[in-house]
């Protein structure tokens, strides 16, 4: 017998949401009109929040931003001692011509057959933007820049980034990579809750290495806006992309957009977005961590249903106010079927402004349902089976 997914809109469920009149979500008057970006996504870090999402699926090539994976690869092997920011890898004619002096791209100038260290390489690459640096780096750690590249969209998978792929370190055009922006949030949000030690270095203003100062390559931290990383990038015939971040008083917004006609319009059209976004909402808690948000019907156990709930406050980030009502609903796969362990796995809340979903928050059984008896099975055999044809 095939699943379905059972959609409930419980009237309790309606209730506490509706109770809550500061609990509202912008009314068209209020939402952001006129965006340049082709594609958005736009989230509050704390609550999952989604503000902004236009086309946040649809592919486009990540150009530099491709850097922000190489990074993450690199942060990854130093935390598992594979390397350390004393490690030196050599510069490869490869990485020279490619990505040095020769290549007329962002670089760190890293002298030919010299060897460079880690730690020098890594703000080659976050500050410098340095496609030598990206090249050095991925001969050294995985023998070829294309056996790095598989490695990062192995690891794009391993992050929920479903539809990305990297065919070099660099971003670099000659073997084409491609992202989302709402794959873009996901490594950002990656980046910074897991690696808070290397994550300022996004946010550094400059950059002397041997001998050459060069400042930060990434054009929105002179915005003044408060924004800490992460990058910028340009594919030709795409246009204009950025991933930032930016954090006041206690909010911290991550995002990402791309198809901006000039630097101009990007710069404008991010403090543009995050100005909206700060100013214009706060944070509300929505159910206290451990209340009975719902219930789900169980299938051959002692008891029908099971009440559930989240494994920590359920909160969103909405308009401080002239906003519209937040609506919800609980949605698991039926039938659920007995045994039920407390703190199962059991569905999901989803809270949507209108039909825009907010939010998506995982929800847990509340208690432990045993198998049921022979009859109790066999009834709920029956209803499942007038349901299904139903």
């Amino acid at each position: 017998m095939r699943h379905r997914l059972l959609h409930c809109s419980f009237a309790a469920l309606t209730v506490l949401l509706a109770a809550t009149a500061s609990l509202k979500a912008a009314p068209a008057e209020t939402r952001l009109a006129d965006l340049k970006a082709k594609q958005i996504y736009l989230v509050e870090a704390k609550t999952g929040t989604v503000l902004l999402a236009e086309n946040e699926n649809q592919a486009f090539a990540p150009a530099s931003l491709a850097k922000l994976m190489t990074m993450d690869l690199v942060f990854e092997a130093i935390r598992r001692g594979e390397i350390s920011g004393t490690t030196s890898y050599r510069v490869s004619e490869n990485a020279w011509r490619t990505g040095g002096a020769p290549s007329g791209t962002t670089t760190m100038f890293a002298a030919l057959k010299s060897e460079v260290p880690m730690d020098d390489l890594i703000r080659g690459v976050i500050v410098q933007n340095a496609n030598d640096a990206c090249i050095i780096i991925a001969e050294g750690m995985a023998g070829s820049e294309a056996e790095f590249a598989a490695r990062m969209t192995a690891k794009a998978r391993d992050l929920g980034m479903m539809r990305s792929s990297f065919g070099n370190a660099t971003g670099l055009p000659e073997q084409p990579s491609t992202t989302t922006a709402h794959d873009l949030v996901l490594l950002a949000k990656h980046l910074h809750q897991e690696f808070p030690e290397y994550y300022p270095l996004y946010a550094q203003p400059d950059y002397t290495w041997n001998k050459i100062f060069q400042r930060n390559k990434n054009p929105l931290l002179s915005l003044g806006i408060g924004i800490d990383g992460l990058g910028a990038g340009y594919a030709e015939g795409q246009g204009f992309a950025a991933v930032s971040s930016v954090e006041r008083n206690g909010t911290r917004l991550f995002l990402a957009m791309a198809g901006l006609a000039s630097d101009k319009e990007r710069q404008e059209e991010s403090r543009r977005v995050l100005e909206w976004a700060l100013s214009s909402f706060e944070t509300r808690t929505v159910f206290e961590t451990g209340v009975t948000i719902g219930e789900a019907a169980v299938y051959g156990g002692t008891r029908s249903h099971v009440n559930l709930f989240a494994n920590e406050a359920v909160e969103v980030y909405v308009p401080s106010r002239n906003g519209e009502r937040l609506s919800g609903r609980i949605v698991y796969q039926w039938p659920l079927r007995a045994p039920v362990t407390k703190g199962q796995a059991v569905g999901s809340l989803q809270i949507f402004e209108g039909d825009r979903q907010l939010k998506v928050v995982p929800l847990h059984a509340a208690d432990d349902i045993a198998a049921g008896s022979l009859f109790s099975k066999a009834t709920d055999a029956v209803l499942e089976l007038m349901l299904f044809w139903l």
